[in-house]
């Protein structure tokens, strides 16, 4: 008898959790809108352009292989500190490249501060024992962005979505890559691989850093690390902590050594960051305010504001294009000085895209981000697309962490640089042209225009049946995706 009355408790504090979680972590989403700030909504774009040359150079950094190997050049040669902030890391060669590398700078002396998402970090299972590495390395802190919280699950929308390196106050990178093979390894017959995108910034006057973006950045990663929404994953470390992290700490090392004699390439290079750069005129930080609920679309406001002031052209690069109703009339054609056949969006096809949840979003959307926006296309594959990037008249570009989806806009922390340089931009639009010459321009009557060069990719029947289950599903929570 008392077993039964326990098991019908248990289900009433499911069922109320369920319902509690639904209210608190959901439909509170759907319900709250937060006050714009109408000088963020008219500010003119003016405040992007520079009348000179900056001391700040940047270098775009598209393949795969050769950003992995910046960013461990980047950290090789860090002489004062490392400020590194991600969403997510996976298990891998890269990831273990990645963490030997900081590893390697911190036991030189550098200090490290790391700065993770408190859910989606994925250092559990077989990467938990780097924890315990960087907890009991003197000098490496860690910290999770807004853990896990079971009890107050309007907390569980507020992710860490940025993805950037600062080195000393001379360089930083910022970009859409997460830490992961897909990112960095793989030929392009892989279906798997991922293509991304990455800025690396030089400050070229380290005497003078306030008036480098550098220091925007140290400003940014400061208040997010700072904040009561970052905590210390370990406290204390137990012996048998200690153990794992000793057994982790080797098997990098041991690792590292056969990288080191099988691929010499990744490590110890000597790369002239000035040479490989191009000037601009200037460079600008944007991000999200950091908030718990729906958060003001600050990064959406410049976006939109460059949008509705461009005369010339516009392109879109991103891997969701999930709007909402009232992010998608603000860049109705109606409103937009710019000719329609000069407005480009390149998304992800269903056939390329691994989200089966924004996919299914996206076709919610399809029709309307057709007729009220652009020529629309969708990648072909193999592979998929995630670069985040923006170019406004041959002129300003935007790369960085920020997708054309309302969790960009109202959920999640992101940042992106805003450019000023007519050479990157040129350099940043031949490359979105790539992937736009492997995809499918989307027509009229909402079935891909025939094209004698790209062939549409296949759909397994089961991703097509999930995608378009999902999308009624989906519909009534796309502000969330």
């Amino acid at each position: 008898m008392n077993i039964i009355k326990i098991r019908k408790f248990v289900k009433y504090i499911l069922r109320f959790y369920i319902i509690y979680a639904f209210i608190f972590g959901v439909l509170l989403f759907g319900l709250y809108n937060p006050a714009s700030t109408e000088e963020l909504e008219d500010d003119s774009i003016e405040v992007f352009h520079g009348q000179e040359l900056s001391q700040d150079r940047v270098v775009l950094m598209e393949e795969r292989n050769d950003s992995g190997v910046s960013r461990v050049n980047l950290i090789e040669n860090a002489e004062k500190t490392l400020d590194i902030a991600y969403y997510t890391l996976h298990d891998g060669v890269s990831t273990d490249i990645f963490f030997s590398s900081i590893i390697e700078a911190a036991d030189r002396g550098i200090k490290v501060r790391i700065l993770l998402d408190g859910i989606f970090h994925n250092l559990n299972g077989n990467l938990r024992g780097i924890r315990y590495i960087f907890s009991a390395h003197p000098n490496i802190e860690l910290r999770f962005y807004e853990p896990l919280n079971l009890i107050k699950p309007w907390t569980w929308n507020n992710r860490l979505h940025d993805k950037f390196i600062i080195v000393d106050e001379k360089y930083a990178i910022i970009g859409g890559r997460n830490i992961g093979d897909k990112y960095f390894i793989g030929d392009e017959t892989d279906d798997h691989i991922v293509y991304d995108r990455d800025v690396v910034i030089i400050n070229t006057d380290e005497g003078n850093v306030s008036n480098s973006v550098i220091s925007e950045f140290k400003d940014y990663f400061n208040h997010l690390w700072d904040h009561d929404y970052s905590k210390s994953p370990v406290n204390r470390l137990t012996n048998m902590d200690k153990r794992k992290g000793e057994e982790k700490y080797q098997y990098l090392v041991n690792r590292v050594e056969k990288l080191e004699k099988t691929h010499p390439e990744i490590f110890n290079n000597s790369i002239d960051w000035i040479e490989e750069s191009v000037p601009v005129n200037k460079i600008s930080l944007i991000y999200n305010p950091i908030e718990r609920l729906n958060k003001e679309p600050w990064c959406w406001y410049y976006i939109t504001n460059l949008a509705n002031n461009a005369e010339e052209s516009i392109y879109v690069q991103s891997p969701y294009i999930i709007p909402t109703k009232d992010m998608l009339n603000i860049l109705h054609v109606e409103n937009i000085s710019v000719d329609r056949e000069q407005i480009n969006i390149l998304t992800n096809s269903i056939h390329s895209s691994p989200n089966p949840f924004a996919i299914s979003g996206y076709m919610n959307n399809r029709k309307r981000v057709v007729d009220f926006v652009a020529n629309v296309y969708e990648f072909q594959g193999p592979g998929s697309i995630h670069a985040k990037s923006y170019i406004f008249d041959n002129r300003i570009s935007a790369v960085g962490s920020f997708n054309f989806d309302s969790r960009s806009a109202f959920l999640s922390t992101e940042s992106m640089v805003i450019i000023d340089s007519k050479d990157f931009a040129k350099h940043l639009e031949e490359e979105m042209d790539k992937y736009i010459s492997n995809s499918l321009i989307i027509g009229e009557d909402y079935s891909y225009l025939p094209d004698s060069v790209v062939e549409e990719g296949e759909i397994p029947l089961l991703k097509l049946i999930v995608v378009r289950v999902l999308s009624v599903v989906v519909y009534l929570f796309q502000f969330m995706l």
